[in-house]
């Protein structure tokens, strides 16, 4: 297994491009399913999880050519089954998409139970079969795969109001829809980036989706959709971890390739923290020199705080000057990585969805352990900016959603390398 060996204390300065949105292109992969044609799609992000989705598709028969690192070109016309393999599907939450993508072409979909990151929260997807079955889809599970069929009658255009505001039912129930007769409203939707990404990826292709980013979404169901090309966003939460990671470590790092307005919620919070946040262009200049100051946070749907920035900015939190209150507002706990923190001296309580958070003086080395995805971008933060050396495993969740973190860490300063595990033994018994 890979192990991060890390030497913090050293403030991170240069400039860091950011890559494509990983929650866009898990959705957006998976909707290609939708087109009968070749379709180019840019900007996507090398990370494990984009890999297996593209996996998972050519499994299912789909033709995929790599035409660089950040581009593929995707023809799933012809499709050979739409049934997915378990032991691929069960290890990605985003394998959900593909039940809305597959019963949207061919009337059904035979897609394993998902698994990905578990952070201590229930991530049920009762909506999402809500929607479908209003759609007019049978949904069942049996032997660990949902099963979902349209029957002889396909999928009609439905009113569909979710009763929690879900990312996910969203986007998968505007899969299903966008090739369903008649017209599909979705109320009380989501309004992510990522979800107007979706959105303008399907209409790209010939779909006619609108109000994608408000909390009513319209889509008219089209006869098929065609091949075209289109680029994924940028990475919010990638953005956002390292502007972070210098709010906690101190220095100055230009963020490169972003979309200002996506950020507005994250360096909102930054600035009451005293950090500098210059906006020109698609870029963001990070800058912090002085003690960093307390502030509340609760995370909410888009536009508010995002839920995957909790852990990041709970971390530089613990750094900050005072008690700040962090209320989780999404899911029901994500509070694993805590314990992990309190290991380098941090000193935070949980209490059901609250953490309160009083700042110390500094964070030190330890060996700790990533459970989730961005939990494990927040110790890496917590590992940059502590005094002496941090042993992080369980990295594979980190490289589930960061681009050569490695690499863009190092390249601004950072003293941060990947190791075996029996390198990173060896490394600690002559540290």
């Amino acid at each position: 297994m890979t192990k991060y060996i890390v030497q913090g204390g050293k403030p991170l300065f240069g400039e860091v491009e950011i890559s494509g949105a990983k929650n866009a292109a898990v959705a957006i992969i998976p909707a290609a399913l939708l087109v009968d044609g070749i379709c180019r799609i840019e900007n996507i992000p090398q990370i494990s999880d984009v890999t297996l989705c593209l996996k998972i598709l050519e499994d299912l028969g789909a033709g995929i050519r790599c035409i660089n690192r950040h581009t593929v070109e995707l023809d799933c016309s012809r499709i050979r089954t739409t049934r997915t393999n378990y032991e691929m599907s069960r290890k990605i939450r985003a394998s959900y998409y593909l039940i809305g993508s597959l019963l949207g072409r061919f009337g059904e979909a035979e897609v394993a139970m998902p698994g990905g990151c578990n952070f201590g929260g229930v991530r049920p997807i009762d909506q999402h079969v809500k929607g479908f079955a209003a759609l007019g889809a049978k949904v069942s599970v049996e032997g660990g795969f949902i099963h979902a069929s349209a029957g002889e009658q396909g999928l009609r255009g439905a009113n569909i109001y979710l009763d929690v505001v879900s990312v996910g039912a969203t986007m998968n129930i505007m899969m299903a829809a966008v090739m369903a007769k008649g017209v599909t409203v979705i109320e009380n939707a989501a309004k992510e980036p990522h979800i107007v990404d979706l959105a303008n990826f399907l209409n790209s292709m010939g779909a006619n989706i609108r109000g994608a980013g408000t909390d009513t979404i319209k889509i008219d169901g089209v006869d098929r959709l065609r091949g075209g090309s289109y680029a994924i966003i940028p990475d919010q939460i990638e953005a956002g971890t390292y502007m972070a990671a210098v709010a906690a470590t101190g220095g100055q790092v230009l963020v490169k390739n972003i979309i200002p307005k996506h950020m507005d919620c994250i360096t909102a919070k930054l600035l009451e923290m005293g950090v500098e946040v210059e906006e020109n262009g698609d870029t963001l200049l990070v800058r912090r020199n002085g003690r960093l100051q307390k502030t509340n946070i609760k995370t909410l749907p888009y536009p508010g705080f995002p839920t995957d920035m909790q852990p990041q900015i709970t971390t530089v939190l613990s750094l900050a000057e005072g008690t700040s209150l962090v209320t989780e507002g999404v899911w029901g706990s994500r509070y694993r990585y805590v314990d992990e923190l309190k290991r380098m001296g941090a000193n935070i309580q949980v209490d059901d969805k609250t953490a309160v958070v009083e700042g110390v003086d500094h964070l030190t080395g330890a060996p700790i352990q990533a459970y989730d995805l961005r939990a494990g971008a927040a110790l890496v933060i917590a590992a940059l900016a502590a005094h002496g050396q941090s042993e992080i495993t369980q990295v594979q969740y980190i490289e589930r959603g960061y681009e050569d973190i490695i690499e863009k860490l190092r390249a601004l300063g950072a003293d941060i390398r990947a190791v075996e595990e029996s390198e990173a033994a060896e490394a600690a018994n002559v540290g």
